[in-house]
């Protein structure tokens, strides 16, 4: 009887060696994953929220918007500061660690929702921030240009103020610029032109005495108008701040500093105050 002939083995790898290759690659992307997101850069991560900056956001469901974002969907809205609101959440669950109420993601206790109060107080806290070293980059321009003692330099969560006395600006009962004041307003529009893409205001005050008989403005108020609307005319054609960025108001005695019963006191609420909005405020007003 004829013996069988011996079939050959089929050329290349056996098919289990495939297979096994293919598992072997899923489970080396599948550490490399774990890996990836085990550590995270903080730099690239920081770099990625801000290009979500003025795009969307997503909320808990149900939530509604924060700060100038509309809504869009149950859980989803347009958030102006993504970067801001996420800087709220990881302050507030690593305060919450650091003082043992844990907020984490932890299977014993799940994370606790950032409330929009405490957004809010953390875009307070970022906007007294931004105000303060601006305050610091204004003053020390003034300082360089030997004009700190005829000018006050304040600020809030929301601007910068540069307070100019009335009396240095204009001549009694008068809304022109002196031309003895324009050398200080050259000044200041070179520190305005350090802010040009910021919202710049300008606010006239005045104290309680009424105007008199035959006197050109009837009240307190438009009398600060026109004083108001003269700087910010001076700011609009000799800095380099877009005529959209400078508005004009007058609040004539209605918002004083000072006791209005001492002529030092009235002298103090005779004044124009230019208001720089930091970047988050820009558009409040």
């Amino acid at each position: 009887m004829a013996k069988k002939k011996q079939e050959e083995a089929p050329a290349g790898s056996p098919a289990w060696m495939a297979t096994f290759s293919d598992l072997m690659n899923l489970l080396l992307c599948f550490f490399v994953l774990l890996f990836s997101m085990s550590t995270v850069d903080a730099e690239k991560f920081e770099m990625i929220i801000s290009s979500f900056q003025s795009n969307f956001s997503i909320l808990p469901a149900g939530g509604s918007s924060v700060g100038d974002g509309e809504l869009i969907s149950s859980g989803i809205s347009a958030l102006e500061m993504f970067d801001v609101y996420f800087n709220a959440s990881s302050a507030y669950q690593d305060q919450s660690q650091n003082t043992g109420d844990y907020t984490g993601t932890s299977p014993e206790k799940p994370a606790e929702e950032v409330t929009e109060e405490q957004a809010a107080e953390t875009m307070k806290q970022a906007g007294l921030k931004e105000s303060e070293q601006m305050a610091e980059q204004i003053s020390e321009m003034l300082e360089s240009m030997g004009v700190t003692d005829q000018i006050e330099v304040n600020f809030t969560e929301n601007y910068v103020m540069i307070n100019l006395n009335g009396a240095m600006l204009f001549n009694a009962g008068e809304v022109t610029i002196r031309d003895e004041a324009l050398p200080l307003m050259k000044k200041l529009c070179v520190v305005v032109n350090n802010y040009t893409n910021n919202l710049v205001e300008v606010e006239g005050h005045s104290d309680n005495v009424p105007p008199g008989e035959g006197e050109l403005y009837a009240t307190n108020e438009e009398f600060s108008i026109y004083r108001a609307l003269n700087v910010a005319r001076y700011l609009r054609e000799n800095s380099n701040v877009g005529a959209d960025h400078v508005k004009s108001s007058g609040r004539g005695e209605y918002d004083p500093i000072e006791q209005n019963d001492t002529a030092e006191g009235r002298a103090k609420n005779r004044r124009v105050e230019i208001k720089i909005y930091n970047s988050l405020n820009n558009n409040e007003n």
